[in-house]
């Protein structure tokens, strides 16, 4: 179920994108302006709104660590921040001074992708910031563009209807012609499936038009080959032209977003419809979900941005770090590894643990005296900050192979509590949790909706213990 948490009505004209990275969420408008907020509770950071743009920003963006964010505008610019205190650190010219409709950063962050209304593509190089190559679409206005999750490629879509396929030299490997009407929106899953007949490894994607409709492709992406396209089929819902499409993080839902001003979430593996969400009053003109977390936003025409939080028991954008993959810590890849450091803001050390190759075997079992002597991490404050989450994941492994009994889990998140607190309504709750669902301004009970008659958490000493017995006990068995 998808449950509305918090609606942001801030801009002051039709809202055209959003993105999210581990902790933020950015919004952008006609009304020149990025906004910036924290997951935490919905507050705009303190150097929000951004300003610096002369027109419409039509996109914004966040680099895979999240420390940086790109928006791109009608005055033919794309400016690069600094998410920690809103510096802006590059104005990117489009060569051409048209338009910039799109904007996109590479997996590792080594370039980012700038599409204009004539068809421009320019691929700057972010370590220089300075133009690396360059190249046109055959017809049409650039509107849409998404990287392979190896960084190798990127496809672009046109107002003319075509899927461009590009190596990160710039060179032009394969065009499609997808939606007559023309291309809105493009999103590559970072998750790969297997075509269960050769046993390949494909990506999916979706692309969506002006013709209402999502396709659903499949890519092979491979040095040799370059890019073989496949189409799998055709999710139908809207009754007008459909502007944005995004995978969750696992790859398991697909959203969207129309101009019949509803949003529909697909579970992508049969191309049923989850839920359709038809609060917005225009059209919705974007739509993303969290990385790590269970949460969607939406975006529109009628100026506001909507918060919608899954129900962890069902498949959610954050699945692969937040639910079933837990029970296969020990499977994981050095790029898993790296993708959770970014999600417990450690992403400074994704190039350390890279470069000593550690999976998630090698993970569960650092210790203390390996982070010291092995990787060399000298601040005692950081390496307590590393053991810390390495320990909340063991907890986490354990706790999700095994049936946790329902009074130990937080009714607002569905985790395990580590802090538990009893508030009014007589009910339970992880203290964060319901001390966020105070902060936006809720009064009411989460369990029966009705009024809180006091604010006051007393903290649930004796479930604190009986669920620290039952830890010790599955750590004992385990």
């Amino acid at each position: 179920m998808a449950t509305l948490i918090h609606t942001l009505a801030d801009h002051s004209d039709d809202v055209n994108y959003c993105a999210f990275s581990s902790s933020c969420l950015a919004t952008c408008s006609l009304d020149k302006t990025i906004r910036v907020y924290s997951l935490n509770n919905f507050t705009e950071l303190p150097y929000s709104p951004l300003k610096g743009h002369t027109y419409a920003v039509h996109c914004c963006c966040f680099s895979p660590s999240g420390h940086v964010l790109a928006s791109c505008s009608t005055d033919g610019t794309t400016m690069v921040w600094d998410t920690r205190n809103g510096r802006m650190l590059a104005v990117l010219e489009q060569p051409s001074g048209s338009p910039v409709r799109v904007c996109r950063f590479s997996p590792e962050s080594a370039y980012l992708v700038s599409g204009a209304a004539d068809g421009s593509v320019v691929l700057w190089n972010m370590q220089s910031l300075k133009l690396y190559r360059s190249g046109n679409v055959k017809d049409g206005s650039l509107v849409a563009c998404a990287f392979s999750p190896n960084g190798n490629f990127f496809v672009t879509g046109s107002s003319c209807g075509d899927l461009t396929f590009w190596d990160d030299k710039m060179r032009c490997l394969y065009n499609e012609k997808a939606h007559d009407l023309g291309v809105t929106c493009c999103d590559i899953s970072s998750q790969p499936i297997s075509d269960g007949e050769h046993g390949f490894r494909y990506f999916q994607m979706a692309s969506c038009g002006q013709d209402n409709q999502i396709k659903l492709w499949l890519i092979l992406f491979a040095d040799f080959l370059g890019v073989e396209l496949k189409y799998k089929c055709t999710l139908n819902g809207h009754s007008a032209p459909v502007l944005a499409c995004a995978f969750s993080y696992d790859g398991q839902m697909l959203v969207s977003g129309s101009v019949d001003k509803c949003v529909i979430i697909y579970e992508t593996s049969t191309g049923n419809t989850l839920h359709t969400l038809s609060q917005h009053t225009r059209y919705v003109t974007t739509c993303a979900f969290a990385p790590y977390s269970p949460l969607l936003a939406t975006g529109s025409m009628d100026k506001t941005v909507n918060i919608w939080q899954f129900d962890l028991k069902q498949p959610c954008a954050g699945n692969t770090v937040e639910n079933e993959s837990k029970v296969t810590v020990e499977d994981w890849s050095e790029d898993d590894v790296s993708a959770w450091l970014c999600a417990q803001d450690l992403a400074d050390f994704v190039g350390l643990f890279k470069m000593n190759n550690i999976d998630g075997k090698e993970l569960l079992n650092l210790t203390k005296e390996s982070l010291t002597n092995e990787l060399k991490i000298e601040s005692l404050g950081l390496r307590s900050k590393v053991l810390q989450k390495i320990e909340e994941l063991r907890m986490t492994t354990i706790s999700v192979s095994v049936t946790i009994p329902d009074e130990f889990l937080c009714p607002i998140t569905r985790e395990l509590m580590k802090d538990p607190v009893i508030a009014a309504d007589g009910y339970s709750y992880e203290r964060e949790a319901m001390e966020n669902w105070i902060s936006t301004r809720r009064r009411s009970s989460p369990m029966t909706n009705l009024p809180l008659p006091s604010l006051i958490l007393t903290p649930n000493r004796t479930l604190k213990m009986a669920i620290s017995r039952w830890l010790e006990t599955q750590q004992k068995y385990s």
